[in-house]
This record gives structure tokens, C-alpha cells and sequence, in this order.
């Protein structure tokens, strides 16, 4: 059996600095939505990120596939892992906090285990991690609050909306694994990118129209910060702790991001969230943690009293 790797002081830091850049993209996602239409907001977002990755490929001379059948599965990670996650959670974040968008961006990693345990032989679901996931869900379910899943106001559905995102990371994690792992992980992002940019680009000329340039300052540097740094960059970062950490410290990072967002979105915006949000929050951490399998191997490695 796998060992769980230790965090090292730098793989900490690292891991705090991805956290921290993508809770303040919930932010800078909000605030573009202030002045610009959420599909041209997913375009810019994919557009500029694409270019930047681009840039690295060619500074890095790193191989590009030349396989057809690699540009479709770009393309198709690029719906799934871009276009409509990034589109439901902006419409979303039009009618609810930044904070608890970020706690339903958390269940990712429950989606993630469900797709997983479907697809694949060897992840399946044990029952350490089934508890997680009810746990997971139960969390969830205390910060959207029951007696909104009975009222399809548009808050409600925002919600929704942002669950259904989460659920689309999860299946581009199943189809990432099974069509892009023997691709250098910097060109399977750029090319993702180019598959999202072929559909956002597009659409958001027919949708919203071509984009204004007159933007205010706060505008272009929420732009600027969302595609630049939370997506081109972060990619880039986010492989470095992967090396460094694992794919299960990995997971932490959907927990550290809720805290930075919360934050943010208070002090910013003058957000607050109801005490059941927190509440959930707490109970899908613990769900997390079950399975990411911390939590059990601290029990079982305690020496009886």
C-alpha cells in the first residue's frame, strides 16, 4: 500500500500560496461581473491563460501532440474542466456570496471520489471513504440550507448551479486520466485551454457581443488577475505541489481556499454568511479529511493508552 507523503515547510508554503491565489479568484470573478457579461468573464479567463501557457510550452520547448484524437480530448477537457464549470459558477456568484461559493467548490473532492469509484477498478469505494462522503454531503447540504432545494428561487439555483460545476471538475478528472496522463502535464493545461477558448471566444461574441475595452481599472486588473494569475499561473504552481505533495495533500487545497475566500469576500465586499454555512463548511472539512485518509491513520497509529 502507498504511503501517504509528508508535507515539507516549502510543499506548505506552496500549497498556502495556490490556496491563497485561487480564493481570491472568487473575488476578482465577482468583481469583473460587476461591469462584464459572465460568458465574455469565462472567455477572457480561458483566453489569456491559453496564451501564457502557450508562451511556457515554446520557452520550454516542450513536445506538442500532433494526434487528432489528443485535440479532441482537449477540446472535451476544455468543456468539462472550463467552459462549464467556470460558466455555472459566475452566473452563480451573480446572486451569492463568494464564500459559500467557495465552500460548494470544496465538494469537488466528493464528486471526484463518486466519478472515480464509477470509472475506475482501482478506486473504489471503501468504507472509510463512503463515510466521507456522507459526510461531504451532509456538510453541503447544511450550508445550501434544506429548505432551499424546496424554493427554485434564483439563489437556490445559483447553488445549484455551482454543485453542477463541481460535479463537471469531477468528470474532467476521470477524462484527464483515462485520455491526456501521457502528456506533459503544462501541455495537456495548454491545450485544455485552447479546447475552452474555441468555445468561449465564440460564444461570447454571440452572446454578449464583441467585449468593451473601456473597462474600469478595478475591471481590467480583477481580469488581468483571474486569467493571468489564478489560471496560467496557477496551473504551473499547482504541478509543483503535486510533485512535491501528492495528489491526496493535493486535496487540502479545496479546504484552504474556503477560509481565503470567506475572508476576502467580508472585507472587500462586505459579505456575511449565515452560521450554517460554517457549520457545513466544518462537517465537509471533516468529510474531506476522512478521505483523504489522515484522519484514520492518526487513530491507527495512536499507541493504546
Amino acid at each position: 500500500m502507498a504511503t501517504q507523503k509528508t508535507l515539507s515547510t516549502r510543499a506548505w508554503g506552496e500549497l498556502l500560496l495556490l490556496s491563497g491565489i485561487w480564493g481570491a479568484s472568487f473575488l476578482s470573478i465577482r468583481i469583473a461581473l460587476n461591469e462584464v457579461p459572465f460568458v465574455t468573464v469565462v472567455a477572457h479567463r480561458v483566453f489569456w491563460a491559453m496564451l501564457l501557457l502557450w508562451a511556457y510550452v515554446l520557452v520550454r520547448r516542450l513536445d506538442v501532440p500532433r494526434d487528432p484524437r489528443i485535440w479532441g480530448a482537449f477540446l472535451m477537457m476544455g468543456l468539462l474542466n472550463n467552459v462549464l464549470p467556470f460558466s455555472l459558477m459566475a452566473w452563480g456568484q451573480l446572486y451569492i456570496e463568494t464564500g459559500l461559493t467557495s465552500i460548494f467548490n470544496a465538494a469537488t473532492a466528493i464528486f471526484g471520489v463518486l466519478v472515480a469509484a464509477l470509472v475506475f477498478s482501482d478506486e473504489r469505494l471503501t468504507p472509510n471513504r463512503l463515510f466521507g462522503v456522507g459526510l461531504g454531503f451532509a456538510g453541503v447540504t447544511i450550508a445550501i440550507g434544506i429548505e432551499n432545494l424546496t424554493r427554485f428561487d434564483p439563489r437556490s439555483l445559483a447553488q445549484l448551479a455551482i454543485l453542477a460545476g463541481t460535479l463537471s471538475y469531477a468528470l474532467a478528472g476521470a477524462w484527464a486520466r483515462k485520455t491526456l496522463s501521457g502528456l506533459t502535464p503544462q501541455v495537456a493545461a495548454a491545450g485544455m485551454l485552447t479546447g475552452s477558448s474555441l468555445i468561449m471566444v465564440p460564444a461570447a461574441f454571440l452572446i454578449d457581443g464583441a467585449p468593451d475595452l473601456s473597462l474600469a481599472p478595478q475591471t481590467v486588473l480583477s481580469i488581468g488577475y483571474f486569467s493571468i494569475v489564478a489560471t496560467a499561473l496557477a496551473y504551473l504552481l499547482y504541478y509543483r505541489v503535486l510533485a512535491m505533495a501528492g495528489s491526496g495533500n493535493l486535496m487540502l487545497c479545496t479546504l484552504l481556499i474556503v477560509p481565503f475566500a470567506i475572508t476576502l469576500g467580508a472585507l472587500v465586499l462586505d459579505e456575511t454568511l449565515a452560521p450554517r454555512a460554517y457549520l457545513g463548511f466544518a462537517i465537509l472539512a471533516l468529510g474531506l479529511m476522512i478521505l483523504d485518509g489522515r484522519v484514520h491513520q492518526k487513530f491507527r497509529k495512536s499507541p493504546p493508552l
